[in-house]
């Protein structure tokens, strides 16, 4: 598609969703404001799932696009992969509770952790230490205020003076040729778009085979979503703001079918950083403003003018508190003692990380993982980097929360965790992939896809069930002493 098509078919049914949703999330917030007589509610974030975004272009559209030349079948396909993702977390919301009940504090929080400190901080990093000139100084004033809960001049938020201030330092270096022309991109001239009914398209393609044959793709990432919005409301809950966990999940899962519905292949889904925005004086207001900017950025076709005026970078700060704060709330909002299992929730997501940069890589050097993995090892072991990375958002939640039970010396709940592990790794859910010149694709089979990790993961089951039946014998015994 063209970027004309983009802006007048895409955009405008993600921006509706948007909007629908941030209206609800901020009415959600105000009401528990006043159920609780609080003024310091802040509304849980919400917007596009990048996710959900990167994983069904690359592994759905894109491939269909190149076997097909079929811009129109690629789209339709992607409505069906965000409509799918729509549908099982709406029914993801009968569970949702039960899940969160029984998994530790740790296992929710560090796997956002290591999503924060990876795919939102450490890139964004990167960017801001390419442009130091334009970036540095506004993330250093966001960070001191924030960090030190200093409040600035006629209360203006520190947020809002650093995007101020790193566009003045890029307007000026610009002016003087000491900072590069970021504003020389063509653009769509402002227009008025509004979405369109695409449920003829969407209700047609349930019905043919080309989706169902990525649900390979499809399901790991409807699971992931609703894992990572019952992340999202217990970082939440730990940070004050406790949201019932069925309506949240309902109102995200009836976002991505709208979406799809009106043209939009792209979920919408929970934000981490509630704590960040929460720390930064953000409340409930501020969530159904955000949909109303975004709203009319979208159907006026004018978010690339924004971004003539202001550059990337000087609002990157804001997104870098975030991967911080939400790093240390792990930490800090979890037990004392599972400290442990909140650092082993976080390697998950640095293998992802690291399998994206080196795919990066190589396509910038022109050339594939599936070309060149063999030549990576001994200086780095890229299939488990691959095995590591695959279901990671589930194995960030299993590692911290079987570690947890095992430093409670819950062992029984723990093995119940690691057999989950086992299965989740003999149907392909973790650990398995298939390497295609496409890129890493998921793996399913029935009972056949991982059997390495699976067989590991069964044992140390047992070796847990084991240990638990030492803790009963051990017990009887001081008591038998006892008496």
């Amino acid at each position: 598609m063209t970027h004309g098509e983009v802006t007048s078919k895409i955009l405008p049914g993600a921006a509706v969703s948007i909007l629908v949703g941030n209206f609800f999330y901020a009415w959600q917030a105000w009401r528990l404001a006043k159920r609780e007589g609080r003024d310091d509610v802040t509304a849980m974030p919400y917007g596009i799932n990048t996710v959900s975004l990167f994983a069904y272009i690359v592994f759905i559209m894109a491939p269909i696009y190149r076997q097909t030349g079929d811009a129109s079948l690629a789209w339709k396909a992607g409505l069906f992969a965000c409509f799918i993702s729509g549908v099982m977390e709406f029914i993801g919301a009968a569970f949702g509770r039960a899940l969160r009940a029984h998994a530790p504090r740790a296992a929710l929080l560090s796997s956002l952790a290591g999503i924060a400190v990876t795919f939102i901080a450490m890139g964004f990093v990167f960017q801001l230490f390419a442009m130091p000139a334009v970036g540095v100084l506004p993330m250093l004033l966001i960070l001191f205020c924030y960090a030190a809960r200093l409040k600035l001049p006629l209360g203006l938020p520190a947020g809002f003076v650093a995007v101020l201030l790193g566009t003045a330092l890029a307007w000026v270096l610009r002016s003087l040729g000491l900072a590069p022309d970021w504003a020389s991109g063509k653009v769509e001239p402002i227009g008025l778009h509004l979405p369109h009914w695409s449920g003829g398209d969407l209700f047609g393609f349930l019905t043919s085979e080309v989706g169902w044959s990525y649900m390979a793709v499809i399901f790991p990432m409807g699971l992931f979503n609703i894992i990572g919005s019952l992340q999202c409301l217990e970082s939440a809950e730990a940070a004050g703001d406790k949201y019932d966990t069925a309506p949240s999940l309902v109102a995200n899962g009836i976002g991505s079918i709208v979406s799809a519905c009106l043209g939009s292949p792209f979920a919408t889904t929970l934000y981490i950083g509630h704590p960040g925005w929460k720390a930064m004086g953000a409340r409930w207001a501020y969530s159904w403003m955000n949909g109303v900017v975004i709203c009319a950025l979208a159907l006026l076709g004018a978010a690339g003018h924004v971004l003539q005026v202001v550059p990337l970078e000087a609002t990157l700060g804001i997104l870098l508190w975030i991967g911080i704060v939400m790093t240390a709330q792990a930490f800090q909002a979890s037990p004392r003692p599972h400290a442990l299992a909140v650092a082993m929730g976080l390697i998950p997501s640095l293998a992802a990380w690291l399998l994206v940069q080196v795919e990066t890589t190589l396509r910038v050097a022109g050339t594939d993982l599936a070309s060149t993995a063999d030549k990576f090892a001994p200086n780095l072991y890229v299939y488990g980097v691959i095995a590591l990375s695959q279901g990671f958002l589930i194995t960030s939640v299993i590692y911290p929360a079987v570690m947890a039970f095992v430093i409670d010396r819950k062992f029984k709940a723990a093995a119940m965790w690691l057999a989950a592990a086992a299965l989740f790794s003999a149907v392909g859910l973790i650990h398995s992939y298939k390497l295609t010149p496409a890129g890493v694709e998921n793996h399913f089979a029935w009972f056949t896809a991982a059997p390495a990790f699976a067989i590991a993961y069964l044992a140390g089951a047992v070796l847990l069930m084991v240990m638990a039946l030492m803790k009963v014998k051990g017990a009887e015994e001081v008591e038998t002493r006892g008496e």
